[in-house]
């Protein structure tokens, strides 16, 4: 099922003009759906039997600056397929486009309980908010940690200058003579 198909079905069931397929350079079917029906849009790929979308693998986002909108909150979703029944396995990635001036996008953690972590990776990293989410706090980063390093306007506070190592050369005799010393007891 390509994403055009995908688009048609959902057309039956969302309000107009809330996805719009997307040419993908890889073969995965892409759709765009409006921020404001994610919820609903993402409802309807997990709850119709024809798409089936019972699975959210991953969510990510993009930062597009100088663009505007300038993110994009990019979800995987997986259909399982049902063996024996002639359902096959699909997959989707689902874009939702969000402004840089205010970057909050509505919890898809109610549709997916795994969207739970993935949407506070994608908060932490970028700072796009989601909006209604139980949890949402840092995950990776240390909660005293200023500002969201994935965005490309993030300072970059680097300034060594690149060491250049040599191979370390041991004999086989220095070799074995530290291997002694780390396995002895210590006292």
């Amino acid at each position: 099922m390509d994403s055009t198909a995908i688009v048609e079905t959902l057309k039956l069931s969302v309000p107009a003009g809330s996805v719009e397929a997307v040419p993908a350079g890889d073969g995965m079917p892409t759709i765009y759906v409006a921020r404001e029906h994610v919820v609903d849009v993402c409802r309807e790929l997990r709850d119709r039997p024809e798409l089936a979308f019972a699975v959210a693998m991953d969510m990510t986002a993009v930062d597009y600056l100088p663009r505007e909108p300038r993110y994009e909150v990019v979800t995987h979703l997986l259909s399982p397929g049902v063996a024996g029944f002639g359902q096959t396995p699909k997959r989707l990635r689902v874009k939702v486009r969000v402004p840089g001036e205010h970057p909050v996008v509505p919890t898809l953690s109610g549709v997916w309980v795994s969207m739970n972590w993935a949407e506070r990776e994608v908060f932490d990293f970028f700072g796009i908010t989601f909006d209604g989410h139980p949890d949402l706090r840092r995950i990776l980063m240390p909660e005293d940690w200023e500002g969201y390093p994935a965005r490309k306007d993030y300072p970059v506070q680097i300034k060594m200058t690149p060491k250049v190592y040599e191979p370390l050369q041991l004999t086989p005799e220095e070799f074995a003579a530290n291997v002694r010393r780390e396995r002895a007891p210590q006292e």
